[in-house]
């Protein structure tokens, strides 16, 4: 049975959408595309999806990019370049088109494969599988690709159970005892509930598989349709399901667990709380998502680091941090952290206190700074003495602060302080 699953991981190809902004991040995502936003202290949000990939067994990947999209590819570049053709291998950056004129942007997420049919052609999958770049979760998608071809279907969505009132951002699917869908529907007032759970609905991951020649003549239908918004979720999904062609996967038979967790764990980190609490769950005793099991990895691009260092052992002034997560690099100078998160390379001065803090690579803060509940963009330097999480009302007027009280502080913000 897994040597099945393996066969069809190697006559896959994954096509990842990684061209979104995700402007809910606000300035988080002015200089880069919200797949690569860096998370959980040494990657970036892209990882998993690509992750899951590899460990899946699929070796053909194309990531299509757009919106400002240099970070990610230069970390595209140094951390996924370990792909070697001569073993059928590869990884296809696929920026849209755009030097023609300004039509060739990707319109839609469907007219994003579209534009590459012919270089998808080339490399010969039988199936096609559509990812979404910025989710948090671990999957086997070979699992999936099982039931697509078992079930016959023209096409699989993968899916996850959330409570009906959550579901009403999502594409949400109605189906049967067999899976089958039914119906799908984007962002619905009134979410269809899963058969028997009626208090639970089942969204859209944003996760496809197709027979690869359905896909491409599906797509070039599509293209020709002037009334389309050349969209998976609005128009090639629901076109599918209104021919009885369409079957569900739910996340839960193919969630990749240590045993560590407790539920199936999928998060979409595209606003600044949902974010900050992604970040600084992974610091609890017992986080939602095991990112230390070594049978399924997070790859990334690692930078050489030395070893995080904490120094001076004065009362007030002691180096310490105490349920927190401290990346290669970092130096905690008498500095004292409390449930943070810390990338790669971040300094904190003397008589700081940090709590709830998720700071991107190469911070610094100074000394005496006090930060509560705080998301720092990367290379920001907090000046010395600055406090923020005690005043709301000083805190909106200085900074992006959200009505969960998380405030996301940026270089630019600081500057406008110092003027």
């Amino acid at each position: 049975m897994k040597q099945d699953r393996r066969r069809l991981a190697n006559q896959t190809l994954a096509y990842v959408l990684a061209g979104g902004r995700g402007s809910r991040l606000k300035e988080m995502t002015d200089i880069r595309a919200k797949p690569a936003v860096y998370f959980g202290g040494k990657t970036r949000i892209i990882d998993f999806a690509l992750s899951n990939a590899v460990n899946s067994g699929i070796r053909r990947i194309g990531v299509a990019t757009q919106y400002k999209a240099h970070s990610l590819i230069r970390h595209l570049q140094r951390g996924w370049s370990f792909f070697r053709a001569e073993r059928n291998e590869s990884l296809d950056i696929l920026p849209a088109s755009q030097q023609l004129d300004e039509d060739n942007w990707y319109k839609g997420t469907a007219d994003a494969v579209t534009q590459n049919i012919n270089i998808l052609r080339g490399y010969g999958p039988k199936y096609i599988l559509v990812l979404a770049g910025d989710h948090i979760y671990k999957q086997d998608y070979s699992l999936m690709i099982e039931q697509h071809v078992r079930s016959g279907a023209k096409v699989t969505v993968g899916c996850i159970e959330v409570p009906r009132e959550e579901a009403k951002g999502f594409g949400v699917m109605a189906v049967d005892e067999a899976d089958k869908i039914l119906e799908f529907v984007e962002k619905p007032e009134d979410p269809p509930a899963m058969p028997g759970n009626p208090d639970q609905a089942l969204a859209s991951m944003g996760i496809y598989v197709f027979e690869a020649e359905y896909l491409y003549s599906l797509l070039e239908k599509d293209a020709k349709n002037d009334a389309s918004s050349h969209d998976f979720g609005k128009d090639i999904i629901p076109g599918i399901v209104a021919e009885g062609g369409a079957m569900a996967h739910p996340f839960s038979r193919s969630c990749v667990m240590s045993g560590l967790e407790d539920t199936p764990y999928w998060r979409d980190v595209g606003t600044i709380d949902a974010y900050w609490r992604a970040n600084i769950d992974l610091t609890d005793f017992k986080p939602g998502l095991d990112i230390y099991a070594t049978d399924w990895p997070i790859w990334t691009y690692s930078e050489l680091t030395p070893p995080a260092k904490f120094i001076h052992n004065e009362e007030g002034r002691r180096g310490q941090a105490v349920s927190s997560m401290v990346s290669g690099g970092c130096i905690i100078s008498g500095s004292s952290l409390y449930q943070c998160l810390l990338f790669t390379g971040v300094k904190t001065h003397s008589f700081s206190q940090l709590e709830g803090t998720v700071a991107l690579p190469y911070c610094e803060v100074g000394r005496r700074a006090y930060l509560k509940n705080v998301v720092i963009d990367r290379g920001v330097k907090i000046p010395p003495g600055l406090i923020v999480g005690e005043d709301p009302k000083l805190d909106a007027k200085r900074f992006r602060r959200t009505e969960n009280g998380i405030c996301l502080i940026t270089q630019a913000m600081i500057d406008q302080l110092e003027m």
